[in-house]
């Protein structure tokens, strides 16, 4: 991490320092030493916690309690020992552990202190409430000296938002020109970019739960205003429904586990509102149920907003922010990525660790099913929704723990018989799948895996043909994008295809290592060649793609 995302990430700096009490815990704990416990310094300590923040935390928890990954405590670490865990991080496994070391990632002497941190007890981070939200808000323009009608020439809707994880930052491309317009300080890491309503506003968010809002209609597009809504988080979402376009802002924070409503031009905290509580199937206090992903309803003025450990999904009604109307959905534990069918109406969540998804009807506020994928760990990034020859529109999963891809029937109305079912189960290269993509002009559907330890598994995508899925196996066809790239170094991890907005091209990340060289790799949807590799020394470590227009209108 270079000496410029560490400044700007807060949240390392407030990790740090909520671990002085585990450090001088840990550095006079005799009796755990004499037990074989790990006994670190505090430098020791401010180390670990810095590389557990940035490549552990989302996976396994601030408290180490699991989720997408396995829970991480110290009854679970200090049975397996030093040994198996030093190894089990250098190696990862097909069930969607990267493998750290092999990949070159991490030295070895990172990964010895990480197999010797998680034996020690964790610490949690501190509070973050509205008066530290409100510290940390800032109007860089104000609304009256902003633009009142678009001042460039770019073709906003072919913009691309393209996260460049380890420098905090994104970089804004025009789709047409294959051109960085502008890069763009942000959060360290942003998960998501979102679009407002009116197709004017980006907002993005860092894991360090940093929401930078950007005006697309100025003449350079750029930050306008910024807050942040705790230590850690993933998701950002805007209001959306008719009449209330761009008033409101959401952000969900992983720690502490709570989400805010913000102006949504603005982005004055409004609302902080916890989510702690009970699990929904035992009943059980959990104290780290951390937002995962969050929706704008089409059909109702609400934030449809999933909590993670105790698997309820909140409908979140923003007419009166003084009395705030909230319909709780029991649903299932360790919700995670999901998003919505063709017609907007049913948003699909995976809840992973328990190898489901969710579905909710946004128009009636309710559970529509619960259905068992068929594989291992979904990870559907937002899903790919299209028209199956046999059973109609249907919305698609692929895994982290295997190579199954699951094809689940979204239309009650017209293919009763297979709504809310998995009608086809696809095998795809292996594990450690992230994102699965398609779009309504294609008859393709990519699925990456860039967390699988195999080399050239990670550095290619599988691409099935949608006509072809009435063969009782269908075949894939195998694109090495790593190699089209022309990158010979690094992991080269092949991550998150997202179509222009024509939807004739598909754009990919060729995620190296924070000081390697890194690229986009453009392919032609139609012939599946390479039509572009886009390199520039300012693209650092590319994952994730937004186009404007298909995140605008909930094109995938």
């Amino acid at each position: 991490m270079t000496l410029k995302s560490i400044l700007r990430s807060t949240t390392y700096t407030a990790l740090v320092c909520a671990t002085a009490t585990l450090a001088s815990m840990s550095i006079s704990n005799a009796e755990d030493a004499a037990n074989g416990v790990p006994v670190l310094s505090a430098e020791e300590v401010s180390r670990a916690n810095q590389i557990y923040f940035e490549r552990c935390a989302g996976c396994h928890g601030v408290l180490r309690k699991g989720a997408t990954g396995k829970p991480l405590t110290t009854d679970i670490t200090r049975e397996h020992g030093f040994e198996y865990l030093r190894d089990f991080i250098t190696y990862g496994s097909p069930g969607g552990m990267p493998n750290w070391g092999t990949s070159g990632e991490m030295s070895a002497e990172d990964i010895e202190l990480m197999a010797k941190y998680v034996m020690t007890e964790p610490a949690a981070p501190p509070e973050f409430g509205m008066d530290k939200i409100k510290a940390s808000w800032k109007v860089i323009v104000p609304v009256d000296q902003r633009p009142t009608k678009k001042m460039n020439d770019l073709d906003i809707e072919n913009l691309f938002s393209v996260t460049l994880r380890d420098s905090g930052e994104i970089a804004l491309i025009d789709g047409d020109s294959k051109e960085i317009v502008t890069i763009i300080n942000t959060g360290y890491a942003v998960h998501i970019s979102r679009i407002s309503a009116s197709g004017r506003y980006l907002f993005v968010i860092g894991r360090d739960a940093k929401v930078d809002l950007i005006d697309l209609w100025m003449e350079m597009p750029g930050k306008v205003a910024e807050v942040k809504v705790g230590s850690e988080a993933r998701s950002v979402e805007t209001s959306k429904y008719k009449g209330w376009e761009d008033k409101y802002a959401i952000a969900g924070a992983y720690w502490p586990p709570q989400y805010v409503i913000m102006d949504g031009e603005t982005l004055e905290p409004k609302k902080v509102v916890s989510t702690r509580g009970m699990t929904y199937d035992t009943q059980e206090y959990h104290p780290e149920p951390r937002v995962a992903s969050i929706v704008a309803s089409h059909y109702a003025p609400e934030f449809i907003v999933t909590v993670k450990e105790t698997g309820k999904i909140l409908m979140v009604n923003y007419e009166d922010l003084d009395a705030l109307k909230v319909t709780t959905i029991d649903a299932e534990r360790f919700l995670h990525d999901g998003g919505f069918d063709s017609t907007g109406r049913y948003f699909i969540v995976a809840a992973n660790a328990r190898n489901k998804v969710a579905i909710v009807d946004t128009k009636d506020s309710q559970l529509e099913a619960i259905v068992e994928t068929g594989g291992t760990t979904p990870h559907p990034g937002r899903g790919a929704n299209f028209v199956h020859p046999t059973y109609g529109p249907v919305w698609a999963t692929s895994h982290l723990g295997d190579e199954i891809v699951s094809l689940i029937g979204t239309d009650p109305e017209g293919h009763p018989d297979q709504a809310w079912k998995v009608v086809q189960m696809l095998e795809g290269q292996g594990g450690g799948s992230l994102f699965i993509k398609t779009h309504p002009t294609s008859k393709h559907l990519y699925v990456d895996t860039p967390l699988n330890p195999d080399i050239e598994t990670s550095t290619s995508v599988a691409v099935f043909k949608i006509d072809e899925m009435t063969q009782e196996e269908p075949e894939y066809t195998v694109l090495p994008i790593a190699e089209w790239a022309g990158l010979t170094e690094g992991p080269r991890r092949i991550v998150q295809g997202e179509f222009n907005k024509a939807g004739d091209e598909i754009w990919f990340s060729v995620w190296n290592g924070l000081d390697q060289e890194s690229a986009i790799v453009v392919v032609d949807d139609k012939t599946l060649k390479l039509k572009k590799v886009i390199k520039d020394k300012r693209l650092v470590t590319p994952t994730g793609k937004f186009n404007v227009y298909n995140t605008q209108y909930d094109v995938y």
